[in-house]
């Protein structure tokens, strides 16, 4: 048995590798071929990036990534007959990809690439070796490689040490981080996207560049900062992403909606921590998740106070308020996200879930009549088991008899929800008549009072349930000659 630490350290540094060869042996049906391809033709060829750190981890997917010294063309010619599909829309920055068995991959020559401090778009030039391909990479843990030699055979490559911080779960840049963070920016944001994937820390080094670099993140597209906060927080450690991304500076420059959330405690602490307990939400909302991360639940659950800084107002019986802030957060939302050009339904999603997370607290204990609970559930609609969770997992209180009080209330209401739901479909609350008999009925034409029509319907609907086909008629008729008179 070896000793102390460094031995300790040694037998971990062992079981990765074992972990990492284990983690390949389901791919090499893939690279077995792929290596012997590479290898007849006089090329080197290695796995490289997240693919082998996700293998040493445990966490392999199906994306596999390549850099090899055959430049794209050749690449090209040795992937044909053998691939079951090849694109070379990368191929301006020297990648070819394919899909094989299940896979996908992506081979890039060896890149020696320079950036003109202006976009984090580089000058693409090819390199010579390895190691000056693994030295212009993001972070250390993703500058180890696998030779993939004839028949498959592996051979663990690491010349800048990227397994001592996989080790010691620290994020690291191969070279002088300012250096790293200047050529292509979004790494910072990268950099924070990790700890809430995987649970690293950075290296205090990286952390102070990236304090002292934050505004370089204004160079970026949207489009690809959305990506990267998207990845963040659909993270295992998303809480942990977040409280960097907030730390580090960065979200001053693309989420302020979030540090803008750490109001100041009065002094008889008549509110909570906005931010501690937004991020608190966040992790409850993402315990409760019954498979996949959800990634509407997860950006309603960190903003739906957001509205609070805006709507505080200190009262006279010295206490604290923030009334309506849900309506603000909801139109806050919306204009961030809008920035950051998100899909259009996915901002609506998290704007309504947002705008509804307080309905339920108007719910006391079960004094909704039934034509409540239907409202609740038609404005949340297709978003009720979000909606559910969402207001679940916003309970945060210390006192555990109100706590306990709360949860109660809500499974009440839930259990309200399914037996009206057994008596009416409640996830299609539609007035009893369509257009067509309302125009029958009142005898018009389609046209703007069909519409008002049918909102009254629908109103009624929610108030009084299902009504019979004559009943329903006879409403109509009298709120027609209402609106006649």
């Amino acid at each position: 048995m070896t000793g102390g630490r460094g031995g300790a350290d040694n037998d971990r540094r062992v079981r990765l590798l074992a972990s990492a060869a284990a983690g390949l042996r389901p791919v090499e049906d893939v690279l077995a071929p792929l290596g012997q391809r590479f290898a007849d033709a006089g090329h080197e060829l290695y796995l490289v990036g997240g693919s082998v750190r996700d293998a040493a981890l445990g966490r392999l997917g199906t994306d596999l990534d390549f850099t090899t010294d055959a430049r794209p063309e050749q690449v090209k010619e040795l992937l044909s007959g053998w691939a079951e599909a090849i694109w070379d829309t990368g191929i301006d920055y020297g990648t070819i990809s394919a899909a094989k068995s299940g896979q996908q991959i992506e081979i890039t020559t060896y890149r020696a690439d320079s950036y003109d401090h202006v976009s984090r778009n580089p000058t693409v030039a090819y390199g010579d070796t390895l190691e000056g391909d693994l030295i212009r990479r993001d972070f250390t843990i993703n500058a180890m490689a696998v030779r993939i030699g004839p028949s498959g055979a592996q051979e663990f490559v690491d010349p800048l040490d990227g397994m001592s911080d996989l080790l010691a779960g620290i994020i690291d840049t191969p070279a002088a981080p300012e250096d790293s963070f200047n050529d292509d920016p979004l790494r910072m944001l990268r950099a924070v996207r990790f700890v809430a994937q995987l649970g690293f820390r950075l290296q205090p080094r990286v952390f102070t560049a990236i304090v002292e670099m934050a505004d370089q993140i204004n160079r970026i597209t949207v489009e690809r900062v959305a990506v990267e906060l998207d990845k963040m927080i659909l993270g295992e450690y998303a809480v942990e992403g977040v409280r960097m991304l907030v730390d580090t500076g960065l979200a001053d420059r693309i989420l302020p909606e979030i540090p803008g959330m750490q109001l100041t405690i009065d002094e008889h602490h008549q509110h909570k921590d906005v931010y501690n307990h937004s991020l608190t939400v966040l992790q409850q909302a993402m315990d409760l998740e019954e498979s996949d991360p959800d990634l509407v639940l997860r950006w309603a659950a960190i903003l739906h106070d957001i509205g609070k800084p805006a709507t505080r107002r200190h009262e006279p019986d010295g206490g604290v308020s923030f009334h309506h802030h849900e309506v603000v957060g909801a139109k806050m939302v919306r204009k961030r996200l809008r920035a950051l050009k998100y899909p259009k339904q996915t901002i609506e999603d998290i704007a309504t879930l947002v705008f509804l997370h307080l309905r339920f607290h108007g719910y006391g204990d079960g004094t909704w009549t039934d034509s409540a609970v239907r409202r609740y559930v038609t404005d949340a609609g297709s978003l009720l088991p979000q909606l559910n969770k969402l207001v679940r997992a916003d309970v945060t209180t210390r006192n555990k008899r109100r706590a306990a009080r709360l949860q109660s209330n809500y499974d009440d209401l839930e259990r309200r929800i399914a037996e009206i739901a057994e008596k009416e479909d409640l996830a299609r609350v539609r007035p009893d008549l369509d257009g067509n008999e309302i125009m029958t009925i009142l005898g018009i034409s389609p046209g703007p009072e069909v519409g008002k029509a049918w909102s009254f319907l629908k109103e009624l609907r929610l108030d009084r349930g299902p009504l019979d086909h004559d009943e329903a008629i006879a409403e109509l008729k009298k709120w027609w000659a209402s609106e006649q008179s």
